[in-house]
């Protein structure tokens, strides 16, 4: 592989993680919810989830540059048939609308309660910040994770580093008590089944325009590889802190444990979580909607970005609430089809 494509997978790698990534990831409560909980066991789940990513995730993205899928619309008319595929279709933008209009919120949340500072000053710099990156498209999404993922990477590397004399007594003392239960096995599949149908709208159209599959399939398996590090560092990390299921910030009691700097760094991350998020949401968005409409790019940005910014102000909580579980039936069906699904020549 020459140096040109090696940089291109490494910015797709890059795309994958911050896509995935989100508010939830970065305050530790997702990986609590979905792997901690089990202990050792959800420690094996961890390395399971790390894998499908790796083939799964690189999978979609094969098929999607071999059919030339201009959006997710495409990609799921193509697994699902017309008809199924389109009412698939209109589910996740109604989802990708309700996980925008939220990170919009989080992002005002952010400087509001971490930087004391107004929350509408948060939401209106999140907003400039997305219309100026956008406006370079494909490239403006490859530069803000290509800078933001790499330092997430290494803070959270950094805080395992702390634990990684603990590691021993923490697999030996995390093996859960009681009952025998099958949730560390199903949590891997749902966990993935989740992400790849929600970062699909990013990882679709990124692989139509990138084109070259060398540099897809190495950008994918850096990028399942590289969540699965994540994870795992995550995962030993909130093991060592007491009690942390009872916390809605867990990961802010592992950077408690350390000190101020880490606690500002903490913070940055969590933007930058939520921003990776947002920004991949609407190029997703912007793709799929002009796929359906002919709309000019830059339209459709500024149109998403202001009924978002009108439901950050109600809150969304009560619809996604309705939609997820909606989202995770399709997300199973959508796992299974990625993979028998015969690759296109």
């Amino acid at each position: 592989m020459d140096d040109q494509n090696w940089k291109i997978a490494k910015k797709i790698a890059a795309t994958y993680i911050g896509t995935v990534v989100g508010a939830g990831f970065a305050t530790g409560r997702e990986i609590v919810e979905f792997f901690t909980l089990n202990g050792t066991y959800g420690t094996i789940g961890i390395l399971v989830s790390g894998i499908l990513f790796m083939w799964l995730g690189t999978k979609m993205m094969i098929l999607s540059a071999r059919i030339q899928a201009f959006s997710a619309q495409e990609f799921n008319k193509y697994l699902f048939g017309n008809t199924v595929g389109t009412g698939i279709n209109i589910l996740l933008l109604l989802v990708l609308f309700g996980v925008t209009s939220v990170m919009l919120s989080a992002a005002g949340a952010v400087f509001e309660e971490q930087l004391h500072l107004p929350k509408q000053i948060g939401v209106l710099f999140t907003i400039l910040a997305c219309i100026l990156i956008l406006s370079r498209g494909l490239q403006g999404v490859f530069e803000v994770n290509s800078l933001v993922v790499p330092i997430m990477m290494l803070f959270i590397i950094g805080l395992f580093s702390t634990k990684i004399m603990q590691i021993g007594p923490l697999i030996l003392n995390s093996i859960p008590a009681g009952t025998w239960n099958t949730n560390w096995v199903s949590s891997p599949i749902t966990y993935v089944a989740m992400n790849l149908a929600m970062a699909q709208s990013v990882l679709v159209p990124l692989a139509s325009e990138i084109k070259d599959e060398k540099a897809i399939k190495v950008g994918g398996l850096l990028g399942g590889a590289g969540l699965g590090l994540i994870l795992l560092c995550s995962q030993f990390s909130l093991l060592s802190v007491d009690g942390f299921h009872q916390y809605n910030i867990p990961m802010a009691e592992v950077v408690r444990q350390l000190n101020s700097t880490f606690h500002f760094f903490f913070v940055l991350i969590i933007f930058g979580e939520v921003f990776t998020t947002l920004i991949g949401n609407l190029f997703g968005m912007s793709k799929q909607i002009q796929s359906m409409t002919g709309w000019k790019h830059n339209t459709i940005v500024l149109g998403i970005l202001l009924i978002s910014y009108c439901i950050s102000y109600v809150g969304y909580g009560k619809l996604l609430h309705m939609l997820y579980p909606l989202i995770g039936w399709f997300s199973l069906i959508l796992l299974p089809l990625i993979a028998l699904k015969r690759s296109v020549k």
